[in-house]
């Protein structure tokens, strides 16, 4: 290689190489070579990507050989990002390790340090832990910013606490911290998991009141919330108020409305909102179809959803394994095995590969319409493919 060769133009191909093995092995390579030193920027790049990928010995490997390399005073962001992977993949203790050694090898933790491990004890059920954290900081004497009230917000509403969440929400002013949408509607959706629909909705009129504005990523985890909970109509109230403002839903907005019809029963309404989706402009992906398909099979309609998988094929889109197992189970469940059939070998056609789920359903499917032998076959097949149904297939039917 040439000796010109500077670590952003290393950087910038660790970035795009998928393969986090082969980003190693040139990560390695390259500073073998005469003139070159990696730095700060090409140490972030592949920490990032072997934490991303989960190869945590990797990971732990590179940061020693880092701290022999580079004032540790300049590696916070480093050892919140080796963090943040860590938590992804639920190593919280991992994380917390991670955290804890930041003083030891002379990186003093700043409010931004302190706010990823506590988001990181909060996302992970850790409550108590958080608070402690909190505390610690606190005596080190370090500010706190909005993003650590709006963690400590989220860790109230995760303890059934939305009361205790908003009079957070309403000190934040005095604290000197700027409220934000974030913050508003994590309190929001608090006091709608506790069904506390009219507290929720007043502070998000006062929310709009002020001129604070969810993005649409934002307000779709709000839906979220709220139809997971089969509050439909209370979130189609919610977003006609900020259509009315402006905001234009996306895709996801429009998933999570015909999730949350289907769960509901309401197979029209979820049949009328994926209309929506092509009127709107937008393109419905195969997150759309499968809820929708997934919906009408478990309300007993396999032959309208199997209508829907014609549209997702005629618009150019490939099912997936969820799609074809849940067409199969559907049919399965109404007892119309050869339609299953038909569905399983056009599948298995264009490279589908039945799994334990496919033969549970068909084995059930062959119970209910009394098929015994026909059903232990297919069992022992399964077994024989190294596949473990969970159950004994003929109790599973009844």
């Amino acid at each position: 290689m040439s000796a010109t060769l500077l670590p952003k133009h290393v950087a910038a191909v660790l970035r795009q190489q998928k393969d986090h093995l082969k980003a190693l092995e040139m990560f390695n390579k390259v500073k073998r070579e005469d003139g070159f030193k990696h730095n700060l920027l090409t140490y972030k790049c592949i920490i990032q990507k072997l934490g991303f990928h989960g190869n945590f010995v990797a990971m732990e490997n590179v940061l020693a050989e880092m701290r022999m390399d580079i004032d540790n005073s300049f590696l916070e962001g480093v050892y919140i990002g080796a963090m943040k992977s860590y938590g992804r993949k639920g190593k919280v203790q991992e994380a917390v390790d991670v955290f804890e050694r930041m003083d030891f090898y002379n990186c003093e933790p700043s409010v931004l340090s302190y706010n990823a491990i506590m988001n990181i004890l909060v996302e992970s059920g850790y409550f108590k832990e958080a608070h402690k954290v909190f505390l610690r900081m606190k005596n080190a004497g370090i500010v706190p910013d909005v993003y650590t009230f709006t963690i400590r917000i989220k860790s109230f509403c995760r303890t059934k606490r939305p009361h205790a969440a908003l009079r957070l929400l309403n000190n934040m002013v005095s604290r000197e911290c700027q409220l934000n949408a974030v913050s508003y509607c994590t309190v929001v959706a608090g006091f709608y998991e506790e069904d506390y629909r009219v507290e929720a909705y007043e502070l998000f009129n006062d929310m709009l009141r002020i001129g604070i504005f969810p993005d649409i990523c934002t307000f779709n985890k709000l839906l979220h919330t709220l139809c997971k909970k089969g509050e439909v109509q209370e979130s189609e109230k919610l977003l006609n108020k900020v259509l009315k403002k402006g905001m234009c839903p996306n895709l996801f907005t429009f998933n999570i409305f015909i999730q949350g019809l289907c769960r509901k029963g309401m197979l029209s309404g979820a049949m009328s909102m994926f209309d929506s989706v092509i009127r709107e402009g937008l393109t419905p992906d195969v997150v759309t179809y499968n809820t929708l398909i997934r919906g009408l099979c478990k309300n007993s309609n396999a032959v309208e959803a199997q209508k829907y998988l014609h549209k997702l094929v005629n618009g150019g889109l490939e099912p997936d394994g969820f799609t074809y197992n849940t067409m199969i189970d559907g049919y399965c469940k109404l007892g119309m095995i050869q339609n299953a059939e038909k569905i399983l070998q056009g599948a298995i056609c264009k490279g589908f590969v039945p799994d334990e789920f496919t033969y549970c359903s068909l084995i059930n499917g062959l119970c209910q319409n009394d098929e015994i032998d026909r059903a232990l076959a297919l069992f022992n097949a399964a077994l024989g493919k190294g596949l473990k149904p969970p159950r004994d297939p003929i109790q599973h039917a009844n």
